[in-house]
């Protein structure tokens, strides 16, 4: 962080209540990267909505959204203003293969990739291993779900064990389930999986931006009065 971030983030968090500021250190010290989501080409934008709030509340920073063939479109009333406080990366480039512009981009990243199906041969959620590295899973389309290219060339398949009649899970559902799954895994594990510090400065200087009311105002007279 440059030192004039940090001048700034010393100033903002003068206009936000004690109770904010711990809540602020709470929620970034659970926050974490080392666990990832790819939304592939989820069409109602409840459940794209649902699914990016499962994961803030679950302490996931990025969630990739990747638009082939379904754009992405949000549900305010079931946001709740979630989408604020982590990180989207969209992937709707025309003309190319978005799924595999994600996928190499995480592998950059250091992400094993899990793609979630239900069928018998994957492994069960359950007995995903968290200490064998950074990990991104994949929920598909909700009517045909996860793409070939994405099965052909995710490192593994993963599901969720059911008992019922019915074959399938909602896909928020499916989500909520799998990273409470790893995130309490993770949790027990000693697996150092939760941001660098430069990281978390970052974010806490974004996270008062906008918990500060006119923040911008605020900042833009606090840099002029000490140039």
């Amino acid at each position: 962080m440059l030192e004039e971030e940090k001048l700034v983030l010393g100033h903002l968090a003068q206009f936000a209540s004690e109770h904010k500021r711990e809540f602020v250190e709470r929620v970034l010290a659970g926050r974490t990267r080392y666990v990832t989501v790819v939304l592939e080409d989820i069409f109602q934008s409840q459940n794209a909505s649902a699914v990016v709030r499962t994961c803030e509340c679950m302490g996931i920073q990025d969630v990739h959204i990747v638009e082939n063939t379904a754009k992405y479109h949000t549900n305010i009333r079931v946001l709740k203003g979630s989408d604020k406080w982590l990180n989207l990366e969209r992937y709707h480039e025309p003309g190319v293969n978005n799924t595999a512009t994600c996928f190499e981009k995480l592998r950059a990243e250091g992400y094993r990739i899990l793609v979630a199906d239900p069928g018998e041969d994957g492994i069960s959620i359950h007995d995903v291993d968290v200490t064998a590295g950074k990990t991104a899973l994949v929920f598909g389309n909700e009517l045909r779900g996860i793409s070939d290219y994405a099965v052909q060339h995710g490192d593994g398949r993963v599901r969720i064990p059911m008992y019922g009649f019915t074959e399938s899970l909602n896909i928020s559902v499916s989500v909520g389930i799998s990273l409470s799954n790893l995130i309490a895994k993770l949790r027990q594990s000693g697996v150092e999986f939760t941001l660098s510090k430069e990281e978390r400065d970052s974010l806490r200087l974004s996270w008062y931006r906008k918990i500060v009311r006119g923040s911008d105002v605020i900042e833009r007279e606090f840099l002029r009065s000490i140039e």
